[in-house]
């Protein structure tokens, strides 16, 4: 089980392949990771059940390309919880 205390805002997430896809932007609640905004200002959200480790990065267990085919554009709780400070 991944400590979800160990995930840090501008921690890398890596694919499978340990390549870069993304960036956290934070944690919500203890099953999502907010991403930071891609270029059109949008985030994206995956799940705490990719997470296999957190080191220095947060790798999940998939490889990036097919991640961003998976990742949420809407927050869990709706879309006023990805506009919360």
């Amino acid at each position: 089980m991944v400590d979800i205390n160990s995930i840090r805002p501008a921690m890398p997430v890596v694919g499978s392949e340990d390549l870069e896809f993304a960036v956290v932007d934070r944690v919500l609640g203890d099953e999502m990771i907010e991403l930071n905004r891609d270029a059109q200002g949008m985030h994206h959200y995956i799940p705490m059940n990719w997470v296999t480790v957190v080191d220095d990065k947060v790798h999940v267990d998939r490889p990036g390309r097919e991640a961003m085919r998976q990742w949420s554009l809407t927050p869990p709780c709706g879309p006023p919880c990805g506009h919360l400070a």
